[in-house]
């Protein structure tokens, strides 16, 4: 008996190690897992020219997509900067080595009608974030706790052709730079 259940066992082993239906499994995932499918190319950031540039491919079907692939609007234009070194929404901090003056403002680069800059003091966090806004309207601000004064320079396109913000003509909210004498500005 014993001598018979070994016998089935080693037949059993010698036929799921020969079997040739498993050789070929294994040898065509193999093959299956080394194609690539034809995928589109990916535009490089010089070649970003509209908002419909910044629509990724997608994943092939039955696949996993990647940050590049299924990335869209300015998420992807980040991706690309990064992929040629270009840190597109410039993340460095603003200049604390020095007291910003009105003849010579710490600059704030800004691409948009608007932009925020935290004031932490000089010497630098001598006091809490105090959060300014600048504009292109009024685009130097000064800080109300140590006197830092920023200014924004603007690096947008010149004409953007899109609705306002301000679809009553609302007034802008009163801040304390409104009552500044205009040759202290």
């Amino acid at each position: 008996m014993f001598l018979q259940r070994s016998a089935v066992a080693v037949a059993r082993r010698v036929a799921v190690t020969s079997s040739p239906m498993l050789r070929r499994s294994i040898a065509t995932t193999a093959v299956r897992r080394d194609a690539v499918p034809d995928q589109p190319k990916i535009k490089t950031l010089k070649e970003i020219k509209t908002d419909e540039d910044l629509i990724g491919p997608g994943a092939a079907p039955g696949t996993v997509p990647t940050d590049i692939e299924q990335a869209t609007g300015l998420e992807r234009l980040e991706i690309l900067g990064k992929m040629e070194g270009v840190d597109v929404f410039d993340m460095r901090p603003l200049d604390a080595s020095r007291r910003g003056t009105l003849e010579d403002p710490i600059m704030v680069r800004s691409a948009g009608e608007e932009q925020y800059a935290g004031c932490t003091g000089f010497p630098a966090d001598s006091h809490n974030v105090l959060w300014l806004t600048m504009t292109r309207e009024r685009p130097v601000t000064r800080c109300t706790e140590c006197g830092n004064v920023y200014k924004m320079e603007y690096v947008g396109p010149e004409h953007v052709d899109h609705h306002s913000h301000n679809p009553h003509n609302l007034e802008a909210p009163k801040t304390i730079s409104d009552y500044v004498k205009p040759e202290y500005r």
